[in-house]
């Protein structure tokens, strides 16, 4: 065989080859329109379980509400009474800071205007010989300070008046001055009182005198005539003194509209203040809210049935700190556009800080409603389907096969519900169905 002869073959088998090889490889990548529907198919549908877990569960109401102080009240002296502008000579509070009971908000004219709790509005002046509801409010007051006013009642006495004057006393001021016309009609009976002792002195002596001599001409001494003089001077003496004690009452210490302030409950947080100190006084001088904050949320009525008043909550702090609190009132909202319910909440006790970063925020409310009592049996609630009776039934699946196990539902929450079985059995870790894998899932990823 010649040369040029064996390369011609070796070519032809060479093309041979790669020819085959290019077939298999086209074979390969043909695919045939049933081949082609058969692989682009929806999987077969199977179900889709999950483990019955042990697990703590916790049915709550978790809300948000704002926070504010309680009721906000604007302080308006009653100046009428001053015989002089109504000038601001110190006490300006800042704002921020707290008025307590029985100190002074502010002073006028060199007076304090003191703060007070009652509902009652200091709508008078008031003085010995008053009487009335307001009275009875400031002995109350008075009493609750520790300062004496007497029996509590609503006749404003002289011992209104020294608890009075001990009010201001205790706060570095001189007590309000009497009433003038008191003080005359005052004088006035003490002399009576003077004349009256000073008749029964000498209505004595001539008692006195009339047995150790005889009387004019040597006639004897008439003393049953004395006597009735002396019996007389005594029982005017009574009445001066009885007139005198009157006139003190009324010249006891008053207690001026301008220098007392009656707000709903005290301690209170000073929130505006507009005054300064040299200016005059002309309607609200501040505004002052409760120096203790509330949370006001608002819920359905679905939420609603499940609270009550007195329940404890936890409120969150915007600094990530838990604080507990108290519903202390439940009221349906009002308004125009109001829906469902408004729910008060009373934090506990809070340090300055976390007060602060509590005032006028918006705050996570959660309150705790039931709770099993530690670990239970657990399922989705998905898992969960009714009988041909009404039975609560779950699906297990057990080496491939389902068996419908009946049980008894406990509490629900979170998502999932307490079970137990009641007949058969399960178990944690047991694999029970909440769904199946069919086009929806498919289709759903």
């Amino acid at each position: 065989m010649s040369r040029a002869r064996s390369r011609t073959l070796l070519a032809v088998g060479g093309s041979a080859v790669i020819a085959l090889g290019a077939g298999i490889y086209a074979g390969t990548r043909i695919t045939s329109p049933a081949d082609a529907v058969a692989r682009t198919a929806a999987p077969e549908a199977s179900e889709v379980t999950v483990p019955v877990e042990l697990r703590t569960l916790n049915s709550e109401v978790v809300t948000r509400g704002d926070v504010t102080s309680a009721g906000a009240v604007d302080i308006t002296p009653e100046t009428g009474g001053l015989e002089m502008p109504p000038i601001v000579t110190g006490q300006v509070p800042e704002v921020g800071a707290e008025i307590a009971e029985g100190a002074a908000l502010l002073e006028i004219v060199g007076r304090p205007l003191i703060a007070l709790a009652g509902e009652l509005p200091m709508y008078r002046s008031l003085r010995p010989g008053m009487s009335g509801p307001d009275v009875e409010q400031l002995e109350l007051t008075l009493e609750r300070l520790g300062l004496d006013p007497g029996e509590v009642d609503d006749e404003y006495t002289g011992a209104t008046g020294n608890a009075v004057a001990e009010l201001f006393e205790r706060i570095g001021y001189e007590p309000p001055e009497p009433d003038p016309q008191a003080e005359q009609e005052l004088d006035a009976a003490n002399d009576q009182v003077d004349q009256a002792e000073d008749a029964v002195e000498d209505a004595e002596d001539a008692l006195d005198a009339a047995g150790d001599a005889p009387g004019q001409d040597g006639a004897p001494v008439d003393e049953d005539a004395l006597q009735d003089a002396l019996d007389d001077a005594r029982d005017r003496l009574d009445d001066a003194e009885a007139a005198r004690d009157e006139a003190a009452v009324a010249a006891g210490t008053p207690l001026p509209a301008a220098e007392v302030v009656f707000v709903p409950s005290l301690p209170r947080r000073v929130d505006e203040v507009s005054v300064r100190r040299g200016g005059e006084v002309d309607g609200a001088v501040m505004s002052v809210s409760g120096a203790s904050l509330v949370v006001t949320a608002n819920v359905d009525d679905a939420d609603h049935e499940r609270l009550a008043v007195d329940q404890p909550v936890t409120i969150e702090v915007p600094t990530g700190e838990e604080v507990p609190g108290t519903i202390t009132a439940i009221e349906e909202a009002t308004g125009d556009e109001a829906t469902g319910w408004d729910v008060t909440v009373t934090p506990g006790e809070l340090t300055p800080e976390q007060a602060e970063a509590l005032r006028g925020a918006n705050v996570r409310i959660t309150v705790p409603i039931e709770s099993t009592d530690g670990d239970v049996l657990a399922v989705p609630l998905a898992a969960l389907t009714a009988g041909p009776g009404g039975e609560s039934r779950v699906e297990v699946m057990r080496d491939g096969v389902a068996e419908l196990v009946e049980v008894a539902v406990g509490l629900t929450a979170e998502g999932y519900a307490e079970v137990s079985a009641v007949e058969g059995t399960l178990a944690e870790g047991d694999l029970v169905v909440v769904g199946d894998g069919g086009e929806d899932d498919a289709s759903g990823g």
